[in-house]
């Protein structure tokens, strides 16, 4: 397969501008870039798997930039329902840093910031040099301006594609960029850039969009109950971003290996010969996280995510230290408490509802403390017990965890 091919294989090309495209990336070298605005000082999972074409271009031979929005960021480009939040420049700035240490370290790419380019032009430059090449109509027909006209768009959001126009024209100008690569959500964007290319230079320009990663009911891959998987180690820790991916859905896992590893072809066909010949062994899934983990924060975090994983698994935590803890239990009931006897430490953390039922999980061997089974009512738990004379980690039954810090 050529490299158009394989893209297509991946499910990694939703459109393309121009038919002539294919020819480049197949046998031609080119610049091209993606964009990211400063909405937070770290990249999530969603923007690894748009980033990861941009690294397979990057192996074919193509050199990829990476524009963060210092100026685009402190517009918003128009969500389909409402007004983005306006975020001040002293947290632009912050988060451009943060992109910016974290896109070279991970990806590679060189980076430029659209404030560089934009900061000095005045409104009637603006205007003049940029905003008579945009005809209303056309901007109007455009799928995230109709969504809003309903409800209400503002000037500064309607002006956001002009903005993003014009660094597609200054990189085609001044870096010889001649492709601009996104989400399919940024189809408007980019054509309203190429267009600006062709009626101000008389040259032509290329886009390609691939398809969001989404589950099998449209929701954005690493979106959980609205909170977004960190590509930052310290937001996002190796052990949370492996029991996320270990727990993905069979249906879709198959996909995700084709879209967000470098596996081959051949390698993937056989993952899903024996996926489905023996779906519990969770081989693909296994894998997925193996690819994701390593590429991001190297072999060693993702074997100690396994490592943690298998811990959690078995019950037997006695041997992590307490930043380990704080990982694997991090979302779970947390008490901070005073040394006590075990039946009163259950009950007045609500483990059990009543001194008797709490006698009675523990006579049944029901009561697991640090990984061991503790039988005995008058059990006491101070700091003697604790993990890093910190924490106790109390399960009850097979799957109900509560974590006790120890004043």
């Amino acid at each position: 397969m050529n490299l158009y091919e394989e893209l297509k294989w991946r499910g990694l090309i939703q459109d393309i501008s121009s038919p002539e495209l294919i020819e480049k990336l197949n046998n031609e070298s080119i610049t091209f870039y993606i964009g990211t605005d400063p909405t937070a000082d770290s990249m999530h999972i969603g923007h690894y798997s748009s980033f990861l074409i941009c690294k397979r271009l990057a192996k074919a031979g193509h050199h990829p930039i990476l524009l963060i929005g210092g100026a685009t960021g402190l517009i918003g480009d128009p969500k389909p329902t409402a007004e983005r939040p306006m975020i001040s420049k002293s947290e632009v700035e912050k988060n451009i840093k943060g992109l910016k240490v974290q896109a070279e370290k991970i990806f590679g790419f060189e980076v430029v910031n659209n404030y560089d380019w934009t900061h000095n032009i005045n409104v009637i430059d603006f205007l003049r040099d940029y905003g008579k090449y945009f005809n209303i109509n056309y901007m109007l027909a455009k799928d995230k301006v109709k969504s809003r006209l309903e409800t209400g768009i503002t000037y500064a959001e309607f002006s956001y594609m002009i903005l993003q126009a014009l660094d597609f024209l200054y990189l085609y100008e001044n870096r010889g960029c001649i492709l601009q690569v996104a989400g399919s959500d940024q189809w408007g964007n980019i054509t309203s850039g190429i267009e600006l290319i062709r009626k101000k230079l008389d040259k032509e320009a290329y886009g390609m969009v691939m398809p969001l990663v989404t589950d099998s009911n449209g929701v954005k891959f690493g979106k959980t109950e609205g909170n977004a998987l960190w590509l930052d180690i310290n937001k996002t820790s190796s052990y949370e971003l492996y029991q996320y991916l270990i727990n993905l859905e069979d249906s879709m896992i198959i996909d995700y290996l084709k879209k967000l590893t470098f596996l081959s072809k051949e390698e993937i066909e056989i993952i899903e010969k024996n996926n489905n010949e023996h779906p519990e062994l969770r081989e693909a899934h296994k894998t997925l996280a193996r690819e994701i983990i390593t590429d991001l924060h190297g072999k060693d975090e993702y074997e100690k995510a396994v490592r943690l994983s298998e811990t959690l698994f078995t019950g037997n935590v006695s041997d992590l230290t307490s930043s380990e803890i704080e990982q694997i239990f991090k979302g779970v009931p947390t008490f901070e408490t005073e040394s006590s006897n075990l039946v009163d430490l259950i009950v007045n953390n609500k483990i059990a509802s009543s001194k008797r039922e709490a006698r009675e999980f523990i006579n049944n061997n029901a009561i697991m403390l640090n990984g061991k089974i503790v039988n005995s009512e008058d059990f006491f738990v101070d700091k003697k017990v604790a993990i890093d004379e910190k924490y106790v980690v109390i399960r009850r039954g097979k799957k109900k965890y509560f974590l006790i810090k120890l004043k």
